[in-house]
């Protein structure tokens, strides 16, 4: 069983790789990102309370984020060829709490695939995103702080990992496929 975590800040293309990853490998795909959209959009009491951590441009609690998670990874089954997980962990506790939760399971994280992108070129592409997929939360003020936070609290993951031996650095730009080329070696080899 492939366990992939893809990593990266904000704009760093972790959804178009993770689908790309999910074609060529099989793995089924959770984004914490989609889940807690689909909450807020449903309206639900962990939808509100997520909204407003993410409008502001913070992360969602771990106690919600690992619930969530904990029912999704579930109800996808014994029988699967792995998980890749975008935009969890993002913290170091999260991390920690992702190993117990795939341990309970007899598993683990394969590799942790980190997209490398400069703050200019990230920004650009949030704001280009939320012209584009309507996402309020999209913009160039709400971005900065999305990134404060990602250098704060989620890239002490990439040391996190680097000593389980699990990190693989990749060049998060150029061209989607030469970026996908160097992502599938590094899953290949997991």
């Amino acid at each position: 069983m492939k366990n992939i975590v893809i990593f990266g800040a904000p704009g760093s293309g972790k959804g178009t790789q993770s689908d790309k990853i999910i074609e060529e490998f099989g793995v089924e795909h959770i984004s914490t990102g989609d889940v807690l959209r689909a909450e807020i959009k449903a309206g639900t009491e962990l939808g509100k309370t997520a909204a407003s951590y993410i409008n502001d441009g913070n992360l969602v609690p771990d106690s919600l984020i690992i619930d969530i998670l904990a029912s999704v990874l579930d109800s996808k089954g014994k029988d699967i060829e792995g998980v890749i997980f975008d935009g969890f962990p993002r913290t170091i506790a999260q991390a920690e709490a992702l190993d117990v939760m795939l341990k309970e399971r007899g598993t683990e994280v394969s590799t942790v695939i980190g997209l490398e992108v400069d703050d200019a070129e990230l920004i650009s592409r949030i704001i280009f995103r939320g012209k584009t997929s309507g996402r309020a939360d999209d913009n160039e003020e709400t971005a900065k702080k999305r990134l404060e936070t990602y250098y704060g609290q989620t890239l002490p993951l990439k040391d996190f990992y680097i000593e389980q031996g699990k990190y693989t650095k990749i060049n998060g730009v150029g061209s989607i496929d030469d970026i996908y080329a160097e992502i599938s070696k590094a899953v290949k080899a997991c």
